[in-house]
């Protein structure tokens, strides 16, 4: 413990530095070519800085905030475009939460993607409802060999689910209380999806998709545009997901330090793949038909589960990662809960 305390203190101060840099040396250099040489360093140092940790946590968070999320905000601002760019009117502290942070801030007007279907049910969990879940789940996990092999997958999933909304929900509460500023909420209810556009336009891990949309998407299908008209969203849809699945290879790669396997990649270019379908099918009927999402909902998610179970899970399960993570996961609900102990006995 206290090696990695060390370990986040050099990283820490790293980044403030690469930031206060980014703040007040590189966003004075004329955006394009010149501002992206002046951040080639960053960029380099933001895709290492995960290699400094030994923990399994530590290292998978940083690469998915700083490796891949830091790292494409950065990319936009090349451009003088995204949160970080000059129109926001940054202040340093809302530049480095902005870079570092998940958070994406509440406008007037979102993007029509971002909307679940009116007509779909709802079952909002809170936060300290997921917490009591994945509780759960993990002591669950302790009886793993009295379950089937698929179900303990299953189970995978939904703690999956869990730790990334709860990892982002607890920084979106953190922004909040320090910078008093209305954020989107880091998913909505993706196990209440009606079909892989919802899925994974509207309801999934929102920050991540948002910045997809405006690093991988929007340039592809601009790009196409004249060459395929209509169509053109189609190959940008593509290109989203194989770009999604490179940075989860990276993820991976970080997490378990073993040579990629690719699987993870081809999971997400599936995806995009039966994603082009379905949009190319809706465009086809002209939205004048479609099931019921009592029927379309479990469907989806089925599709969804069932793919991650065949080729997302496998690369962390051979590398021992699930396990790693299980055990942290299991440190950190412990300390949780003496610290609650604790505050309650306080009370008393």
């Amino acid at each position: 413990m206290e090696v990695e305390i060390k370990n986040l203190t050099r990283v820490s101060l790293s980044l403030l530095a690469s930031l206060i840099y980014c703040h007040f040396i590189s966003s004075k250099i004329p955006k394009g070519k010149i501002r992206l040489v002046s951040l080639l360093p960053i960029f380099y140092l933001f895709i290492t800085l995960p290699t400094c940790f030994s923990s399994l946590f530590p290292k998978s968070i940083t690469s998915l905030f700083i490796s891949w999320l830091a790292n494409f905000k950065l990319a936009l601002f090349v451009f003088d475009h995204g949160p970080l760019s000059s129109d926001q009117s940054n202040s340093l502290l809302q530049f480095i939460s902005k870079t570092l942070l998940p958070v994406k801030i509440k406008q007037n007007e979102k993007h029509p993607s971002s909307q679940p279907p009116q007509n779909s049910p709802k079952l909002p969990l809170n936060l300290p409802t997921k917490v009591l879940l994945l509780a759960i789940l993990v002591g669950v996990n302790d009886y793993k060999s009295s379950f089937h092999e698929k179900c303990l997958l299953g189970l995978y999933c939904c703690m999956v689910y869990l730790l990334v909304d709860i990892i982002f929900g607890i920084f979106n509460a953190t922004v909040h209380a320090i910078l008093r500023m209305e954020l989107e909420p880091p998913s909505n209810e993706p196990y209440l999806s009606t079909s892989l556009q919802d899925f994974w336009g509207r309801r999934w891990n929102l920050m991540v998709t948002n910045l997809l949309r405006h690093t991988v998407y929007k340039p592809v299908r601009s790009s196409l545009g004249s060459l395929l008209g209509q169509w053109a969203p189609l190959p940008a849809v593509v290109a989203s997901f194989l770009v999604s699945g490179l940075m989860h290879e990276l993820l991976f790669y970080h997490v378990t330090r073993a040579s990629p396997s690719w699987e993870v990649t081809l999971f997400f270019v599936l995806q995009g793949a039966c994603l082009v379908v379905e949009l190319a099918v809706k465009r086809w009927f002209g939205g004048r038909w479609q099931l019921h999402w009592a029927i379309s909902g479990p469907l989806t998610v089925g599709f969804v589960v069932m793919t991650a179970m065949w080729l997302f899970f496998p690369p962390l399960i051979r590398s021992g990662a699930d396990e790693r993570a299980i055990d942290e996961c299991k440190m950190l609900l412990n300390l949780v809960k003496g610290e609650g102990l604790k505050w309650i006995g306080k009370l008393i």
